[in-house]
């Protein structure tokens, strides 16, 4: 799973169907994630020393990671990602639709780094 907690995600199916949302937590063994205002349930709560407020409160639930698609910062679009290796041998998320940087996603290997020898005549 390439999505992290803080990006920007678009829900493409469900009851929430466009709405746009940051990512607060992402289960990787269960590959669900929780949006900010998306799949919200009431929850009755009885008032006590913890909830001194009681009464309903909204709660988010997890969703299928397959419901949404991220935004890319450049084009603005809710776009699939891909990954590519770096010639510094880094791997980075990147934009499927305008090729954009969405940040790295590992530190540099010596084994995928790309380097030039002369050949040999």
């Amino acid at each position: 799973m390439r999505l992290r907690t803080g990006d920007l995600v678009e829900v493409i199916s469900g009851d929430d169907k466009g709405v746009r949302g940051k990512i607060l937590r992402v289960e990787r063994k269960t590959g669900k994630i929780v949006v900010e205002g998306v799949n919200q349930v009431k929850k009755h709560m009885r008032r006590t020393r913890k909830t001194p407020q009681g009464g309903v409160l909204a709660k988010e639930m997890p969703l299928w990671a397959s419901k949404v698609m991220i935004v890319c910062s450049q084009c603005d679009k809710p776009t699939r990602l891909g990954a590519r290796h770096l010639p510094d041998g880094s791997k980075e998320r990147f934009c499927k639709k305008c090729g954009a940087s969405l940040g790295l996603i590992g530190a540099p290997r010596a084994k995928a780094a790309k380097t030039s020898t002369p050949s040999e005549g």
